[in-house]
């Protein structure tokens, strides 16, 4: 009975995003403003519904109930309990209605913030969001039903795919799908913003929260996605330049375009034009990369639907949202004033050439993406683009950007001193040289751009942290000493706080990712006793033995780890897991933490007598690469809590107060 409810709640739920789409509209036309308030509970009840449809297919999985289809081909009563829960979202059907439903929750939290947004503008985007729900909400009711029911039920389920079977799946779609639907927010204010004709600097205090805390989720959600597919494959990697990895690169690099646009649109009402575009654009990613994973057109442990009848759909909502958005703007930007002006040597046009740097580099990683599957898709032609194009491509464009972050901070808003800042950045480019060059010197003979990597990473985060020191010890003859830098740093708003600590992340990845360049691999047949050197550490094998879990037989390598000088580091369990139900054997690698390093160890074939194929890897300073962008995600949070963030849209000004070419804010 519960799933027949959940199943009317969806429909409900699709009814009252319609009403949340319509009454806006209607009320704009007829000027009765009673119909406008209607959107806000109309979103509210519409989450509430989505929510209880979640909550009774969580409920038929955790019970195990196997007259659900969706619960018969991704469950099993084996099945721990955190994978029973995980696993309503690790397939098509319950990750389409996980979707939504955070989709529905960024709609209600906009019908929420009174405060923050004028009435006009959030009426008009939950008017838009109400559409996006409308149209999601209906491809899942017509294509994606997880609440099918099944007569006779059997007794027992398939199971969830062994791959999909680990804590990452309860982490990492949950985080993605946060990122990738909360730009939908920023596009429902764009959308609302050029039918309404107004945007400034209201709009874009109202916008940047929304997209603070989509980017921040989704840094973290790639950062969970790349740790997982690095422990979990057994491939020893970080980064693939797979097109799923790419179709959540491409929004994170266009919303970290879209965030800094904001900056510069809140401080001096400019970039109205390409900020508007960028929300569009950013979502629109989005969207291409649900297309990307929920087609059909790949196939990987990622894409759960191979139906055509879903991939013709959801490019009906690409032409739709995509295709209409950009008609929109089309018409509606030439009217659009471009607010402040400034000097190309300032703030601003540091954020310009950084916005620059940012798209050619979401363009690269488009093309490389796309090419090989439209000229699939045209001529039947099968070619891969790999790894050697996206690092001829998009790293000679991620280096100068880089160089960028920092020194754009020193710079002051409309008219900059290029003499100043770099004055001000010369303890960081010093510093950050001597790092490189000693790098350089310790391991000569090595990889001649890890320490380039090395040192650029020192520079972001000594210019993160200097700047911090030139704002709190003051310019010119206010130069504070001693302890009154501490209080004015103390002092200092905390998006300013949030931003230098965003960009050190940034540094802390980067110093992870040149260290790979010092990452070795062994591999090499053992038997018990058998050592196996992989740079600084040896593994030997102790014995081979079975184990087994609630739902796999497991036969398990058992190692211990010594260093150079064979003292005792730790010990590692590599092995091969079989899951009965599924009939799927996959590799679960062992990992030794040391510091920021890792020794990094995968269960290869296993032969007679106890003999296994083992391949160890030594990844230098590798979790660096994760816990930055931890410290990024962690700056955007920071910045969320800034006074103005809280304080949100000013109340109306009066007439007369207004500047020319701004809009009143509502």
């Amino acid at each position: 009975m519960l799933i027949e409810v959940g199943h009317f709640a969806l429909a409900l739920a699709l009814a009252l995003s319609l009403v949340q789409a319509v009454m806006p509209v209607w009320a704009a036309r007829s000027g009765d403003q009673a119909l406008r308030a209607v959107a806000t509970p109309a979103a509210l009840g519409a989450f509430a519904c989505i929510l209880f449809s979640f909550g009774a297919l969580t409920y038929a999985h955790v019970t195990s109930d196997f007259s659900v289809l969706n619960v018969i081909e991704n469950s099993h009563t084996a099945k721990p309990f955190l994978y029973k829960i995980s696993g309503v979202w690790g397939n098509h059907e319950g990750s389409m209605l996980l979707w939504v439903l955070i989709l529905a929750l960024f709609g209600a939290l906009v019908a929420v913030a009174r405060e923050s947004v004028p009435p006009t503008l959030r009426a008009n985007t939950l008017a838009v969001q109400g559409l996006i729900t409308f149209v999601f909400v209906l491809f899942i009711i017509t294509t994606s039903n997880p609440f099918t029911r099944v007569s006779p039920a059997p007794t027992e389920g398939n199971d969830l795919n062994p791959l999909l079977q680990d804590f990452g799946l309860a982490v990492h779609p949950p985080l993605l799908y946060v990122g990738y639907v909360g730009f939908s927010i920023t596009f429902a204010f764009a959308i609302a913003a050029l039918i309404d004709g107004r945007i400034d600097a209201v709009w874009a205090r109202a916008v940047r929260p929304w997209t603070l805390i989509a980017w921040s989720f989704l840094t973290l959600g790639i950062a969970m996605g790349s740790y997982w597919a690095y422990y979990e494959l057994g491939w020893g990697g970080w980064w693939f330049w797979d097109p799923v990895e790419n179709a959540s690169l491409m929004p994170w690099l266009a919303g970290t375009a879209l965030l800094h646009s904001t900056v510069v649109m809140e401080k001096r009402d400019a970039l109205k034009v390409w900020t508007v575009l960028l929300a569009i654009l950013t979502f629109s990613l989005s969207l291409l990369g649900t297309f990307i994973v929920r087609s059909g057109v790949l196939t990987s442990v990622h894409t759960f639907a191979t139906d055509p009848t879903r991939g013709v759909f959801i490019l009906a909502i690409l032409i739709l949202f995509i295709g209409g958005s950009f008609t929109l703007f089309a018409w509606r930007a030439p009217m659009l004033r471009q607010g402040g002006i400034f000097a190309p040597i300032s703030r601003e046009g540091a954020l310009v050439m950084n916005n620059l740097f940012l798209a050619a580099g979401c363009a690269t990683v488009f093309v490389g993406t796309l090419y090989p599957l439209l000229l699939e898709m045209l001529t039947a032609e099968k070619i891969s683009v790999g790894p050697p194009f996206f690092n001829y491509t998009f790293v000679p464009l991620a280096i100068p950007l880089l160089l960028i972050v920092p020194f754009g901070q020193t710079l002051a808003w409309k008219r900059g001193d290029v003499h100043a800042a770099t004055q001000r950045l010369f303890a960081a480019l010093a510093a950050a040289l001597v790092v490189g060059l000693a790098v350089m010197a310790l391991t000569w003979g090595g990889p001649m751009m890890a320490p380039v990597g090395i040192g650029l990473g020192a520079y972001l985060i000594i210019g993160s942290v200097m700047e911090i020191v030139s704002r709190a010890r003051g310019y010119g003859g206010s130069r504070a000493r001693g302890a009154a830098i501490w209080r004015r740093a103390a002092g200092l708003p905390r998006s300013a706080w949030g931003t230098a600590m965003a960009h050190a992340g940034v540094g802390v990845v980067v110093l992870g990712i040149a260290a790979q360049g010092w990452a070795t691999e062994g591999l090499k047949t053992l038997k018990p006793g058998e050592s196996l050197a992989s740079g600084p550490y040896a593994a030997t094998l102790d014995r081979v033995g079975p184990r087994s879990g609630e739902n796999y037989a497991e036969t398990t390598a058992f190692l211990t780890i010594r260093n150079a000088g064979g003292d005792f580091v730790g010990t590692v369990e590599t092995g091969k897991r079989f899951y009965p139900s599924r009939k799927m054997t996959v590799t679960e690698s062992g990992l030794l933490t040391i510091g920021a390093s890792q020794v990094y160890a995968s269960l290869g074939e296993v032969l007679p007598e106890g003999a296994i194929g083992l391949r160890l890897y030594y990844k230098p300073l590798v979790l660096l690469i994760w816990l930055g962008a931890v410290v990024m995600a962690l700056g955007g949070a920071i910045s969320l809590t800034d006074r103005r963030m809280r304080v949100g849209a000013p109340a109306r000004a009066r007439a007369k107060s207004v500047p020319p070419g701004m809009a009143p804010a509502e």
